[in-house]
């Protein structure tokens, strides 16, 4: 499977520099969700800078927090805390930054026999197997999400990143699920999603090497790598089940986070600007 291979180093530097990705140092797959298209709002754009999607944090250097500190005054951290034990990835002090721990799976979904229902998932790669670990991130994740969508719409000019380890999967249905708000069509918000594919693989080695101990993947190499494909129809079959089966964006939004009306529709006005406004 081609899509498994290491990408060309040349290219993958290439599309690092550019827009939407931005260089954080010791960081890996950040990126800015502003400068997309509305297509219910016809000449809005989602605001730059107010929402950005990451990795973990924990390896930022000394030059990171200061960039990061120029965009954004809060840091919301989707990880368990049994992830953070594993992984000796704690959360990083970024001088005027609030750091907000808001998990979407606790302790108790990381029970080895969860997890190992939840690694055989992955391992499979198949479309099917990510929509049911996308359909329990967002059963379990009302809370998680909710606290950054409450975040824009208190503080509209108050960027915010939000992150869990590689920044694929919960973190994606977290953008999914903003980008849905603001209208952006569904193959935008896949190729968003596709382009962790890019943005995870200056960590290749370390996050094949923290696979590598767990049992399932240690004799396994494309079980390993399956677990971390970003394709472009896996998000977009996702966004179908999302219709399907949870009433679509708003609906989810009500009925699992607990919006008003009025609160989505600060929030969609909170994440458009005019497409000539680029602030």
């Amino acid at each position: 499977m081609h899509d498994l291979d290491p990408l060309d180093p040349t290219y993958v530097a290439e599309i690092l520099s550019k827009p939407p990705f931005i260089t954080i140092p010791g960081v890996i797959n950040v990126r800015d969700l502003g400068s997309y298209p509305s297509t219910t709002h016809p000449g809005k754009i989602t605001k730059p800078k107010l929402l950005l999607r990451s990795a973990e944090l924990s390896g930022i250097t000394d030059e990171g927090p200061l960039t990061f500190s120029l965009l954004l005054s809060k840091l919301y951290d989707l990880r368990s805390d049994t992830e953070i034990r594993k992984y000796e990835a704690p959360f990083p002090k970024i001088e005027g930054m609030d750091v907000v721990h808001i998990p979407v799976f606790q302790t108790a979904d990381y029970s080895p026999e969860m997890m190992a229902k939840r690694y055989q998932l992955y391992a499979s790669g198949k479309t099917e197997a990510f929509i049911e670990l996308y359909s329990q991130i967002l059963d379990h994740g009302g809370h998680s999400f909710g606290a950054i969508l409450r975040h824009v719409r208190d503080h509209p000019n108050e960027g915010c990143v939000f992150h869990c380890t590689a920044g694929k999967d919960r973190t994606g249905i977290m953008a999914a699920i903003l980008l849905r708000l603001a209208g952006v069509d569904d193959d935008a918000i896949a190729q968003d999603y596709a382009l962790t594919r890019v943005g995870r693989e200056p960590a290749r080695e370390m996050i094949m090497a923290r696979l590598s101990k767990e049992p399932l993947f240690a004799s396994n190499n494309e079980a390993a790598l399956n677990m971390f494909t970003c394709r472009h129809e896996t998000m977009a079959a996702f966004l179908k089940h999302f219709d399907e089966k949870y009433g679509g964006v708003e609906h989810y939004v009500r009925q699992y986070i607990g919006l008003s009306d009025e609160d989505v529709e600060i929030i969609r006005s909170n994440l458009l600007v005019d497409a000539g406004s680029q602030t």
